[in-house]
């Protein structure tokens, strides 16, 4: 292989992620597609045209100068390099000093050694595990009592397809209950609580009730989590017996002595459980959702209607195709839920998604495929390492220095370079747990699909955004709302109600980030910000523009530059420098002739 040849196949679509190339299992009754009368020829090439050279030459002269003046204001010579030089650290690369001020980044950054170590453990340590309990030491009969008379007429193909389930939850399970006390200590214990009561509430309640219980439950969770700091023993112990002086010893050191302190004191290597169980509160809605709807559908299964084959399900298939009624039990559903290689962070799999891949694994799982997608991880990190060392622009937003010393055109390029920060972080956290679940043959949604300096639209950037997290807003709660309208809801009334779902969802989105106002305000800005692109699209529809597309394009143009700017404002202020902090940036960005 060739070194083009090479780099082609490692920027291949499908490498990334097999989804962009495949969408539906084709039935075993499907006809032949045919090639309709009337389809448009590709469009001409626009590489060598005169407008095509008109950007090369833009970009040329415009990216150098967003690098430069992110640069300059990060240089020890900057008047204001004082106020967050505390905030750097020492770093590796010419001399430059670090900017590892972000908490998550930092987090992740210091112990990716580590974690690569895990990454190669779980999965060989499975290897042994599975070298004990080969396949072929279960019984037929064993699995016989959980198949039809039709599915064990079709051989071994469906024993041993659950004996590898068996085999895999079974590890699954154990594995799982180790890396959660080596995480969470004591409070694993709490974990688990919650979970048996979500299991028992769905399971145990009319069918009816799931839906309406489910989210009073897990929404409640995440309020009681937060308002309660991750419900601490030492309080309850309080509680139990007051606070007393006894024998000469302090109220306080009775607090510090008691059993509930002791125990809180093993919280394990990330005693803040609360905090990474907002995405296991996903999982146990997915669960729920997805047993509710196996249990409540009418009218046979999609397998039997379309003539599906469980083995070769596409990811669309495997997401609505629902699981076998015996696949919800207590031990799948914790496999599920606290699964090692996407615990912390996802990407999100669905409970039928999860249950088909252990049963089936995944034809889209290739060596080749899952060393090239960690060579590129491994890209993503360095170009992480080189901005870090020469763009200060986390540590500077941290420190909120005198904002007016700034030009606008820094100001928007700090602002610029903060949201690409967030986006890059994300992309590598999300990016090596993906990649750890393809190592132990799992294969999720690539995430973070597309970056905004490459996403004109504000609603495709959100679809690509945490792409996994938005396939399980559409699928549990844009859909069931209502989605962008219904029978007699088309046209104005269609789109208002888009966007009142737009806000529903947001305002989810930003409470199960965090709950507080600043969060809050991001969601309701993130949806106020698609209000612009709603109406251009209905003032600007595609179609009546198929003879002025250069124009077209234009026009397109001047929407991304102002979507960017507003997904820089609404990630400023969630997630950087607040309301206050964004209203200076505002301010000095535009407040001025030469904003």
């Amino acid at each position: 292989m060739s070194a083009l040849n090479l780099v082609g196949r490692l920027y291949a679509v499908d490498t990334l992620d097999t989804r962009f190339i495949t969408s539906k299992t084709p039935s075993s009754n499907a006809k032949p597609h045919r090639i309709e009368k009337g389809v448009s020829e590709p469009t001409k090439s626009r590489w060598m045209t005169l407008e095509f050279y008109v950007y090369y030459l833009v970009i040329l002269v415009a990216i150098p100068l967003m690098f430069k003046a992110a640069y300059d204001v990060s240089n020890p010579s900057h008047s204001n390099y004082s106020q967050f030089e505390h905030l750097l650290s020492p770093g590796w690369i010419a001399g430059r000093k670090v900017d590892n001020s972000d908490e998550q980044y930092s987090t992740f950054r210091n112990h990716v050694p580590y974690m690569f170590l895990l990454l190669i453990f779980h999965p060989l340590l499975r290897g042994v595990f599975e070298l004990l309990h080969p396949i072929a030491n279960d019984p037929l009969g064993a699995f016989s009592k959980n198949h039809s008379e039709k599915d064990m007429s079709a051989g071994t193909q469906y024993v041993e397809a659950d004996a590898r389930l068996n085999r895999r939850v079974t590890y699954d399970v154990y594995f799982a209950a180790l890396f959660l006390v080596a995480l969470h200590g004591f409070s694993a214990f709490k974990i688990l609580l919650i979970l048996y009561v979500n299991y028992t509430l769905v399971t145990r309640l009319p069918i009816a009730y799931v839906p309406t219980m489910t989210w009073i439950f897990n929404i409640g969770i995440l309020f009681a989590n937060e308002l309660s700091n991750g419900y601490p023993l030492g309080k309850l112990a309080d509680i139990l017996r007051p606070l007393s002086t006894l024998d000469g010893v302090t109220s306080e050191k009775a607090h510090s002595e008691n059993w509930g302190s002791v125990l809180d004191n093993y919280g394990g290597l990330i005693p803040r459980w609360e905090i990474q169980f907002n995405i296991t509160v996903l999982r146990l809605i997915s669960f729920n959702l997805d047993y509710y709807w196996s249990s409540s559908r009418a009218g046979g299964s999609p397998l039997e209607k379309e003539q599906l084959d469980r083995a070769n399900l596409s990811e669309r298939d495997r997401v609505a195709v629902p699981a076998k009624s015996q696949d919800y039990s207590f031990r799948n559903y914790l496999a599920y839920t606290l699964y090692a290689p996407l615990y912390l962070a996802g990407p999100i799999v669905t409970f039928n998604d999860y249950i088909s891949q252990v049963r089936y694994k995944a034809k889209s799982i290739t060596v080749i495929r899952t060393i090239l997608y960690g060579i590129r991880f491994l890209i993503c990190l360095l170009t992480m390492e080189i901005i870090i060392h020469f763009v200060y622009a986390i540590a500077i937003s941290k420190a909120q220095p005198a904002w007016e010393v700034y030009t606008p055109f820094q100001l928007s390029m700090l602002g610029y370079f903060n949201l690409n920060h967030i986006w890059l972080k994300l992309l590598l956290l999300f990016r090596f747990f993906r990649f750890w679940a393809l190592v132990d043959g799992i294969d999720p949604p690539e995430n973070m699909v597309r970056c905004m300096s490459d996403n004109y639209s504000t609603q495709s950037f959100w679809r690509g955004w945490h792409r996994s997290f938005n396939r399980w807003i559409v699928r549990y709660i844009y859909i069931p709302l209502g989605g962008s309208g219904g029978p007699g809801t088309k046209g104005i009334m269609g789109k208002a109600r888009a966007m009142l779902n737009f806000l529903a969802v947001f305002t989810f989105v930003a409470l199960w980030h965090d709950i507080n106002l600043r969060l809050l305000a991001w969601g309701w800005l993130i949806t106020l910000f698609v209000l612009p692109e709603v109406l251009a699209e209905s003032l600007f529809p595609p179609q009546k523009w198929q003879n002025h597309q250069r124009v077209y394009r234009m026009i397109c143009g001047v929407g991304a530059v102002g979507n960017i700017l507003m997904l820089m404002a609404a990630n400023l202020v969630g997630f950087a420098v607040g309301l206050d902090g964004g209203k200076d940036l505002v301010r000095g960005i535009v407040g001025s002739y030469s904003g």
